[in-house]
């Protein structure tokens, strides 16, 4: 199983990016993708993640409504369309994959992909 994070960059505040999470090698028939963020001195927070099969989301709170998450199953690949980007979403982004179910905590995913950075300036 790998996952690749892809997307980051530099960008002023208001801003948008598009991280990309390509992932291969998964033989579970379902899974949830989430994408997590670590700020420099901050603990790893979950941001989102998706269902595999009925493209379930979810958010936490400070990104519901800026974030979308979704999934292009052919491809094998999650997005994560962030719009409205603020100083505070600065961090290290990382995709991972769990099967237990929609968590936001990071030691329920197994697999993790590498960080991909997103800078947002004032």
């Amino acid at each position: 199983v790998q996952l690749q994070a892809s997307g980051g960059g530099s960008v002023q505040a208001g801003g948008s990016l598009r991280l990309s999470c390509t992932t291969s090698g998964f033989t579970f028939d379902d899974y949830y993708i989430g994408w997590f963020r670590q700020a420099p001195g901050k603990e790893r927070e979950g941001v989102s993640c998706i269902r595999s099969g009925d493209g379930s989301a979810y958010y936490r709170d400070s990104v519901q409504g800026r974030f979308t998450i979704s999934r292009d199953n052919a491809r094998n690949t999650v997005y994560l369309q962030m719009d409205s980007l603020k100083p505070e979403d600065t961090a290290i982004y990382y995709c991972a994959t769990t099967t237990r179910g929609p968590d936001r905590n990071s030691y329920a995913y197994d697999y993790w992909g590498q960080g991909t950075q997103v800078t947002v300036s004032s």
